[in-house]
């Protein structure tokens, strides 16, 4: 599979872009884990045209994360067009990505992200002038439809194919079912056996194990797969996704990387990743704000399950404004699961 110039192997595996999560300390944190390929949070087109100095910052991309996607998001062909020249010229990106899916009042609701659902001439046209515009390969994340009654994502992604884009992601949800009820990936699966389209097309939604991983490029023939919400206190599914889907491959810094005396993926190798996320969080802000980024994914965290009381220990994470302390709790928290079996 390629996007543009950008070849990936088998079984690409990338990491979903996501408000206030995919900074670019998790996106190494990912990409150290076998995502082989990350999105930054979505930037919105007006705020960069304006060179806001926050919105700008998002832009800071890495060597070690590369092949790396900076997402955008706006409801107007020009402002948006000129934005991704800004993403280009300062960031320099592998891919420029166009968000047509975030289902937020608060973007969709004026009409951006998946709000752009509801007017797909614009949408198209947003897209033919963002592909004009600048000189690397653009691709669209998008949803199925608005509403269960406006499912149109099949005759979309040919329209979309039809504007210049190289990739098309297909989040397997419409916009009013926001993140609830299951993902349908029936539609994803069409897309991708249309014979008229012939750019890769990413699937998402869902996808919180290896063997869901593998039985969404077995069953609907996808490209690649993106991992979300699944992320959130796990950066290491990657490895697990890998792992599983690619038992031969070579190992690489996903196995070596983190300075653990544990062995790979038992409980307490996962608390020292979770460690070593709150670390590199600290290290790339600040300690108050590294902590307070990264503190969610830990009380997130599918490894606490099953401990008992651990809604005070969740509270005591989420309140906690030193490594210091949210170390103390980690620690705590690793006594209980041993304690509990």
């Amino acid at each position: 599979m390629k996007i543009g110039n950008v070849e990936f192997g088998p079984y690409p595996v990338f990491l979903a872009p996501m408000e206030d999560v995919t900074d670019i300390g998790f996106r190494l944190l990912c990409k150290q884990f076998g995502a082989d390929m990350v999105y930054s949070e979505f930037v919105a087109a007006d705020a960069l045209v304006r060179m806001v100095n926050k919105s700008l910052e998002k832009l800071t991309v890495c060597e070690d994360e590369r092949p790396v996607t900076i997402q955008i998001y706006g409801k107007e062909p020009e402002p948006v067009a000129e934005a991704a020249r800004i993403v280009v010229e300062r960031a320099h990106p592998d891919v420029l990505d166009l968000n047509f899916g975030c289902p937020v009042k608060r973007v969709a609701g004026k009409g951006a992200g998946a709000g752009m659902l509801q007017n797909i001439p614009k949408m198209l046209e947003i897209t033919r002038a963002v592909v004009k515009a600048v000189d690397i390969p653009v691709t669209v994340k998008t949803r199925l439809g608005w509403d269960e009654n406006h499912k149109i994502i099949v005759d979309l992604a040919e329209q979309l194919q039809d504007c210049g884009i190289q990739a098309l992601a297909i989040h397997g949800r419409t916009r009013s079912q926001m993140y609830t009820g299951e993902a349908d990936w029936t539609l994803i699966g069409e897309v991708k056996n249309n014979p008229r389209m012939h750019i890769p097309i990413i699937g998402n939604g869902d996808i919180t194990s290896p063997e869901r991983a593998k039985e969404c490029f077995d069953k609907y023939g996808v490209d690649a797969i993106m991992v979300g919400r699944a992320t959130f206190g796990r950066p290491w599914i990657f490895k697990e996704i890998k792992d599983f889907l690619c038992p031969d491959r070579q190992p690489n810094q996903v196995d070596s990387f983190l300075k653990s005396e544990y062995s790979p993926l038992s409980v307490d190798w996962k608390i020292d990743v979770l460690k070593e996320q709150v670390l590199t969080s600290v290290h790339r802000i600040d300690e108050y704000r590294g902590i307070l980024h990264s503190r969610r994914h830990l009380a997130a965290s599918p490894i606490f399950k099953g401990i008992p009381n651990f809604r005070d220990i969740r509270i005591a994470m989420l309140r906690a404004e030193t490594i210091n302390d949210l170390f103390s709790i980690l620690e705590k928290a690793r006594e209980s699961i041993h304690a509990n079996g």
